[in-house]
């Protein structure tokens, strides 16, 4: 027996329940598809589509370099006024490696290369990476996202002078020293209790919550942890001094972490002027 027959032959039925009083009669209408396996399929489909992810990046000024930090030191400007300044050091490289289309990669930006190292320093995939642009082995690789990537170049080289000059204002990124595990004090600038009169409490937390309600630790209390040691941006900084001789550059301020870090120089952002308000 087929299922177009089952279905037509119970399509429509009618049951009768006796009763003292009347006669009830119950009708049912129903209807079966002569293909159920197509409706499933449908239904399959919509629900195991992949849901899109979007992933919302921030546009930078105009494509920047990498340096190395050298130290700190007081630089005499010529009102006789003492700035703090930070010297930032280059090594070979700041070398465009890759340029990303949307054609191609969904967005604009320009891969650049810093510090050359040995070539049994990188891996295969690295070193294929590196010699597709025909650049040299690099230790570093970072993206700058931006509106338009034309006149760019795989394997050209990125010069700091000619990208910034004296009295700009310039982002930089870079990773804080590693404190460590610390207290509350040190890592979130708290109080401390007395230390005379009968205190116990010095250096301690102190609450972190009520008792039974909500009895338990909100999420994202500040407390004692790991300190230090994470990425870290630093905005408009000022280029006091570029010395091309030296191949140094002097940034107003302190720069984070310590010498011989990694630090990225872009363009400041200034909404309105170099990137868009949307």
């Amino acid at each position: 027996m087929s299922l177009a027959s089952i279905s037509s032959a119970f399509s429509s039925f009618s049951i009768s329940l006796p009763s003292s009083r009347s006669t009830t009669s119950l009708s049912f209408s129903t209807s079966i598809s002569k293909n159920p396996s197509s409706q499933f399929l449908k239904f399959q489909q919509q629900h195991d589509r992949p849901k899109r992810r979007v992933v919302v990046m921030s546009l930078d000024a105009g494509v920047g370099v990498m340096g190395t930090k050298l130290g700190m030191m007081t630089f005499f400007e010529s009102t006789g006024e003492v700035v703090p300044v930070t010297i930032v050091g280059f090594k070979e490289g700041n070398i465009v490696t890759q340029i990303k289309t949307e054609a191609t990669d969904g967005y604009n930006a320009v891969q650049v290369g810093y510090r050359r190292v040995r070539d049994r320093k990188l891996n295969t995939a690295e070193m294929g990476h590196l010699k597709k642009a025909g650049a040299i082995p690099l230790r570093h690789l970072q993206e700058f996202r931006l509106q338009t990537v034309d006149g760019f170049q795989p394997n050209q080289r990125l010069v700091f002078d000619e990208l910034f000059k004296e009295g700009d204002l310039v982002d930089i990124s870079g990773t804080t020293i590693g404190k460590g595990f610390q207290g509350g004090i040190k890592r979130h600038n708290f109080k401390r209790g007395q230390m005379s009169h009968g205190s116990k409490s010095h250096r301690q937390l102190g609450s972190i919550g009520a008792g039974t309600t909500p009895g338990r630790v909100y999420k994202g209390k500040k407390m004692p942890g790991r300190m230090g040691g994470s990425k870290t941006k630093i905005r408009k900084l000022k280029i006091v001094k570029i010395d091309k001789e030296l191949n140094v550059i002097m940034i107003k301020g302190a720069l984070p972490g310590k010498p011989g870090n990694l630090i990225r120089i872009a363009p400041a952002k200034i909404v309105g002027k170099n990137i868009p308000k949307n």
